[in-house]
């Protein structure tokens, strides 16, 4: 990972840090408001993990690599939790497994809080109390977490989305989120783009994951990407002219897990008495056509680009579409927590930002010249460049400040609990 630019030892700029770090963890803890203390516990699939869990994690961070790190005789909170709430740190020691995060009702919802308050009392006397010499370490370490945090809160929102869909009552995470716009999506269109070199990756002073890095230069052949992503109505002309049940469409893989899973529409979506619903944030609610489909596997995406005739774009692709772009979209700061229709009269392409992250048909590897961190941090992305394909662009649960063009975020071809969607391109 890198370390930040121009972080001095003056207390200005460590009060800064401070109301950063303060602002963060309080945002975490404002998402699990409108939870009951049952709501903290459950695990309804092994990827998306209890409330609880994420906000004892992400205090385990700060702990294990700042605290422990920096505080001399530092007295962690609870001896057992580094094993308990590590998620995949195997340089720093064992794990409870991931698949059964959901069977800890020990630590209470209250001795988790209990835990976030003592080591941000702590972390608030490290920021004060570092050395000249330590404190751009300090300062980078602490910078890194506030962004782990952040894809916290992202993973907390869709995690729970997941956990609170299986339940029959269809329960609502929040009775006052904002109801749909009621506009229609655009008609689609397509945009070309020429033959060009383009310089792919981060470069800048800012904070950026180390998968960013470094920026490199690519060649690029011209081609067509559509103007907005996939709707539900044209995602749903694929479903009922039986694109699930065509093997020709599909890539083995994610024709196996089909059938091994019973897949037969986007992952919350329900066919209740002939009618299709979907369940939100808000609630169970009839589907809304116009909205771009969310919650689609890779290998769903692939299929329907298939059908479609046409395929999906490569990250870079993507990126060349992003050059010079505002980031500018539905965000979670929106407060909507859902996607919503394209807007007619923005500049094209439409909602490249926000809303869905978009699937390319990019493998998650290593960018030229990459080199993995040192110790822990250089597990926090590069030992996961292997099986997993890269998607862009953010999502409606995405924090709007942690966001960046360069973002590249990665998941497994057959994950969909993520708020997941599809943007096709063509060759020209």
């Amino acid at each position: 990972m890198p370390r930040t630019e121009g972080l001095g030892a003056i207390d200005d700029e460590r009060e800064r840090f401070i109301n950063r770090y303060r602002g963060i963890r309080e945002a975490s803890e404002q998402l699990c408001r409108p939870l009951a203390t049952e709501d903290y516990v459950v695990q309804t699939i092994p990827e998306a993990s209890p409330p609880k869990w994420h906000l004892a994690h992400v205090t385990w961070f700060f702990e294990t690599f700042l605290l422990k790190a920096f505080v001399p005789h530092y007295r962690p909170f609870h001896p057992r939790f580094e094993f308990m709430f590590n998620s995949y740190y195997n340089s720093v020691g064992a794990q409870w497994p991931r698949s059964r995060r959901g069977e800890l009702s020990r630590p209470t919802v209250e001795e988790v809080y209990a835990y976030r308050a003592c080591v941000d009392e702590a972390i608030a006397s490290l920021v004060g109390a570092a050395t000249a010499a330590d404190w751009t370490e300090v300062a980078w370490r602490l910078l890194l977490g506030m962004n782990h945090e952040q894809q916290h809160q992202e993973l907390l929102l869709a995690d729970l989305k997941q956990n609170l869909s299986l339940n029959p009552l269809y329960p609502a995470y929040r009775e006052d989120l904002p109801a749909a716009s009621g506009r229609q999506a655009p008609a689609l269109s397509w945009l070309h783009f020429e033959p060009a070199e383009i310089s792919v990756g981060y470069s800048g002073d800012g904070f950026s994951f180390d998968n960013e890095r470094p920026q490199h230069r690519v060649l690029l052949e011209d081609f067509w990407l559509a103007s907005r992503p996939v709707t539900n109505y044209e995602f749903l002309a694929f479903v009922e002219e039986g694109g699930y049940s065509e093997p020709s469409l599909w890539l083995s893989d994610g024709w196996s897990v089909l059938q091994a899973r019973d897949w037969h529409a986007p992952l919350h979506w329900r066919l209740i008495d002939g009618q299709w619903f979907e369940y939100t944030l808000a609630g169970l609610l009839p589907l809304n056509g116009h909205e771009p489909v969310s919650h689609v596997s890779y290998f769903e995406a692939d299929a329907y680009a298939a059908w479609a005739g046409k395929r999906l774009p490569s990250e870079e692709e993507w990126e060349q579409a992003a050059i010079g772009r505002d980031i500018d979209g539905n965000f979670r700061e929106n407060g909507k927590l859902h996607p919503e229709p394209a807007e007619e009269g923005r500049r094209q392409p439409l909602q490249l930002f926000g809303d869905v992250w978009e699937w390319t048909r990019s493998p998650y590897g290593p960018y030229p010249g990459y080199r993995r961190g040192e110790g822990a941090f250089g597990e926090y992305n590069g030992k996961f460049m292997c099986n997993q394909m890269v998607v862009r662009g953010g999502s409606c649960v995405t924090p709007r400040d942690h966001f960046r063009a360069s973002y590249r975020n990665f998941f497994y071809p057959h994950d969909r609990w993520q708020f997941l969607g599809i943007r096709l391109a063509e060759d020209a």
